[in-house]
C-alpha cells in the first residue's frame, strides 16, 4: 500500500498534565500503543507528527496542553495486519490447536505496522482472521517464532493462546528441534559447533556481529550467547551442504555464526560473499525443513519436515558431490 494510494487521515491529542515533560516518541506510544518502536521513530521520521503546527521531533519534550497532530496515510493507524487474500503459502498441518505453514523466500513473517504488507502475517490475517488476538502483538497474529525474509521453510503458529504460551515456554526451555540446510562456501568440517556470543553490529544497524575474541571492559556491549551445531551431509566444487540445528534463537544467528567460521552461506549478500559467476540466486540457500515440537494439547511429539524449494534443487542439480 503506497502513502499515495492510502487515504489521508488526521487525529490530535492534547498533552494532559500527568504527561508534561514526556518526549514525543514516548507519548505517540502512548496514544497509538498499536504501533512498534520503530514504526513510531519511522512515523516522526517521516515528518507525520507536529507540536502546536511545528514538525515534532522524536526526542521534543512535550507540556501541559500541547497539541500533537498526526496527518498521515491512513495506514499508520492501522491497529492489525490487512487481510491479503492473493498471498499464497502452503499449510502443512492444522488442527485445533496449531498451524504449520512453509513460508517461502523473499516473505518476511511479519511487518511492525499497517504499511507492511506481503508478509506471513498478512496470509494469516487472511486465512486465519480469528488469529488476531493470539500471541504477544497483533502484528505477529498466532506468531509462535519467525524466519528472515530469504529464508524459507516451516513456521510454527498457534491457534489458541493456551496453545501459544505452552509453545513459547517449549522455545525458552530449548525443547523445540529446528533443523535447516544450508549451502556454505568452502569445505566445511564433518561435524562441529559454533558457540560465540551474538551482539548488534553498531556500525551497520542491519547487521549483528558474532563476539569472537574478550572485549576490554571500556567496549562491552549487550549480547546474547548463541549455540549452533552442524555436520556435513556432502560437499562439491568447494561448496558444503549442511544440516544445522539452533540451540538458541538469536537473530541472524545461523547466518553470523556460519559466516564468523569462514562459511558463509551461498546467497547471504549481507553476511557472505556474491559470486553471482559462480552461483545463481537470488535468495540465500538456507532452508528450515525439519521442526519438533510438544503437541501444547497433550503433549505428543510432533514431526514436521519441508522439501527444498524448486529454486534450491536447481543448485544443487547443477553441483557435483564428493563425499
Amino acid at each position: 500500500m503506497s502513502d499515495q494510494a492510502s487515504a489521508v487521515m488526521t487525529r490530535s491529542w492534547r498533552v494532559p498534565n500527568e504527561r508534561a515533560e514526556t518526549r514525543l516518541d514516548v507519548f505517540v506510544r502512548h496514544c497509538l500503543p498499536h504501533l512498534s518502536r520503530r514504526a513510531v521513530e519511522s512515523a516522526i521520521c517521516c515528518k507525520l507528527f507536529r507540536i502546536n503546527k511545528k514538525v515534532g521531533e522524536k526526542g521534543d519534550k512535550l507540556f501541559p496542553g500541547d497539541q500533537v497532530t498526526f496527518r498521515g496515510a491512513e495506514h499508520w493507524l492501522l491497529t492489525a495486519p490487512i487481510s491479503q487474500s492473493q498471498l499464497r503459502v502452503t499449510i502443512v498441518h492444522e488442527d485445533d490447536a496449531v498451524l504449520v505453514v512453509d513460508k517461502p523466500a523473499g516473505m518476511a513473517t511479519h511487518g511492525f505496522s499497517g504499511r507492511d504488507q506481503d508478509t506471513l502475517a498478512n496470509f494469516l490475517a487472511a486465512e486465519r482472521p480469528d488469529l488476531s488476538m493470539i500471541g504477544k502483538s497483533r502484528w505477529e497474529p498466532g506468531l509462535v517464532h519467525r524466519l528472515d525474509r530469504e529464508t524459507s521453510g516451516l513456521v510454527l503458529v498457534a491457534k489458541t493462546q493456551a496453545a501459544f504460551d505452552d509453545l513459547r515456554l517449549q522455545f525458552h526451555r530449548r525443547q523445540v528441534k529446528k533443523k535447516y540446510w544450508a549451502l556454505v562456501w568452502g569445505i566445511a568440517q564433518a561435524e562441529g559447533s559454533v558457540a560465540y556470543p551474538i551482539a548488534h553490529d553498531s556500525r551497520d544497524k542491519r547487521r549483528m556481529r558474532a563476539i569472537t575474541y574478550p572485549l576490554p571492559r571500556s567496549k562491552k556491549q549487550k549480547s546474547w550467547m548463541a549455540l549452533t551445531r552442524f555436520r556435513k551431509l556432502w560437499d562439491a566444487d568447494g561448496l558444503s551442504l549442511l544440516e544445522i540445528e539452533m540451540e538458541t534463537g538469536v537473530t541472524h544467528q545461523i547466518r553470523v555464526h556460519l559466516a564468523a567460521t569462514g562459511h558463509p552461506i551461498v546467497g547471504d549478500t549481507l553476511y557472505g560473499e556474491n559470486d553471482q559467476e559462480k552461483i545463481s540466486l537470488e535468495r540465500q540457500f538456507l532452508h528450515a525443513h525439519r521442526l519438533e515440537f510438544f503437541h501444547p494439547r497433550d503433549h505428543r511429539v510432533v514431526k514436521m519436515e519441508s522439501e527444498l524449494p524448486v529454486e534450491l534443487r536447481g543448485v544443487l542439480a547443477g553441483l557435483k558431490p564428493m563425499g
